[in-house]
């Protein structure tokens, strides 16, 4: 292939999968691992992929963000390895809020029976059912992108509870610029969790590191991050100390 063609094929997979690995981009195009490095360099520069650890994704605007089916897609290893680690966190007679994030939706099978969870996820809610888990789902706006509950009635639901534990999904994990997600009012759900929760989670895989999106939640140091081990590995010893991260090996 030339050059534009193996870009090209390049673009067309991260835009039909969002992210992949670099044996899968030496497979699709045949070329050497240094091509490819060089390839996703040169799409990077031109602000069309992001690099990150093992391979690339697609760039997406500071409001852009995919939908449940979508995200559901990738990662999914990781998110489930940082989800039954989370999982972990919760003991029976617990009180809990989960976000409508799809790592959060995976900690459901393995969390402890007796426990009260609340959450502004539409399919958290039924999942927590199928587990005969008590659960409380808040009112609000239905946005359609994430099933998640948003606006003034989420959060004067959210507000009349206390929790020991909140477990939140995040689209941006940024040393500099904090927590962040595309949707101010999905943003205003989770800070609000945060402020009213005693232990404070963020479930993000080593993806979405460096990532910024639009809407500022919380500083990195507001909650304890659970990731990946797929961060490179001087990233990971920055973040060790700056903020309160742990690691699940793959």
């Amino acid at each position: 292939m030339l050059t534009p063609e193996r870009q090209q094929a390049i673009l067309e997979l991260l835009q039909k999968q969002g992210f992949a690995r670099l044996p899968e981009l030496i497979q699709l195009t045949g070329a050497s691992d240094s091509t490819i490095r060089r390839d996703l360099n040169e799409l990077e520069a031109q602000k069309k992929i992001r690099r990150v650890h093992g391979g690339a994704q697609l760039l997406e605007g500071k409001v852009e963000e995919s939908t449940v089916a979508e995200k559901s897609l990738k990662h999914d290893r990781e998110k489930s390895l940082i989800a039954a680690y989370a999982a972990t966190k919760v003991k029976r007679g617990d009180s809990l809020f989960l976000d409508a994030g799809t790592t959060t939706l995976q900690m459901i099978p393995h969390l402890p029976p007796d426990i009260l969870v609340v959450t502004n996820g539409v399919n958290t809610a039924l999942r927590l059912l199928e587990h005969q888990i008590q659960t409380i789902l808040i009112g609000g706006k239905l946005k359609p992108s994430t099933l998640s509950m948003v606006g003034n009635g989420a959060i004067t639901g959210l507000s009349m509870y206390r929790f020991d534990h909140c477990f939140l999904g995040m689209n941006g994990v940024d040393l500099g610029r904090g927590l962040t997600t595309p949707d101010p009012e999905e943003a205003f759900v989770k800070t609000t969790a945060l402020r009213l929760s005693d232990e404070k989670y963020v479930l993000a895989d080593s993806s979405k590191f460096g990532n910024v999106t639009f809407a500022h939640v919380a500083e990195v140091q507001d909650a304890v991050i659970i990731t990946d081990d797929d961060l490179a590995e001087e990233d990971r010893q920055l973040w060790m100390q700056t903020a309160k991260i742990e690691v699940v090996p793959l």
